[in-house]
C-alpha cells in the first residue's frame, strides 16, 4: 500500500518533526509513506485567495498522485481507530494501492476539494493546529494499519 499525506506548508518543530519521523519510521512494516508538502499561501489579507491558490496546489498533487483520497476535514464523519482500520482494510480490499491523505491550509479548502474526495474523515469538533494535526494523522495510520495486521501498539 503507498499512503500520501498531502499537506499544506511545512513543519518547523523540532519535537513534531521527531515524533511524525519515529511513526512513518514504524510504517516500514506496513506501507510506503510519502509526504508531500505543498507551499502555504499565507495572504493574511485576502483569505479566500489563499483557499483558493492551497486548494489548485491541493487538486494538482491529485491528479499526479492518483489514488483514494480522504480529506481531513471538521465537517467530515467521526470513525473509531477500529472503524477507520476497517475502511482502510476496504479500500485495499477494493483494488486501490494509493492513498491520499488530505490537510488542507489554516483556511481550509474549497468545496472542490471536498467533491473530489472519497471520504472527509474528522478526527474531532475542535480545532487543532496543522503541524500537529500532521504527527496525530501519522500515528493514527500507524494505528490503522497495526490493528489491520493485528499489532499489539492498538490496546
Amino acid at each position: 500500500m503507498n499512503v500520501n499525506i498531502i499537506c499544506i506548508g511545512k513543519i518547523k518543530e523540532k519535537y513534531i518533526n521527531e515524533g511524525i519521523n519515529e511513526f512513518l519510521k514504524r510504517m516500514t512494516l506496513f506501507a510506503k509513506v510519502k509526504i508531500i508538502e505543498l507551499k502555504e499561501d499565507g495572504n493574511d489579507g485576502n483569505r479566500e485567495s489563499s483557499i483558493k491558490k492551497e486548494t489548485l496546489e491541493i487538486i494538482k498533487t491529485l491528479e499526479k498522485n492518483k489514488g483514494y483520497s480522504i480529506l481531513l476535514d471538521i465537517g467530515g464523519k467521526n470513525y473509531s481507530s477500529e472503524e477507520m482500520a476497517k475502511e482502510i482494510e476496504k479500500i485495499g480490499v477494493n483494488g486501490n494501492s494509493t492513498i491520499n491523505f488530505i490537510i488542507g491550509g489554516s483556511y481550509g479548502v474549497a468545496n472542490e476539494v471536498r467533491n473530489l474526495v472519497e471520504i472527509r474523515l474528522s478526527f474531532s469538533r475542535m480545532t487543532f493546529p496543522h503541524q500537529l494535526m500532521r504527527l496525530i494523522l501519522t500515528e493514527q495510520i500507524y494505528r490503522w494499519f497495526g490493528i489491520i495486521g493485528n499489532n499489539k501498539y492498538h490496546k
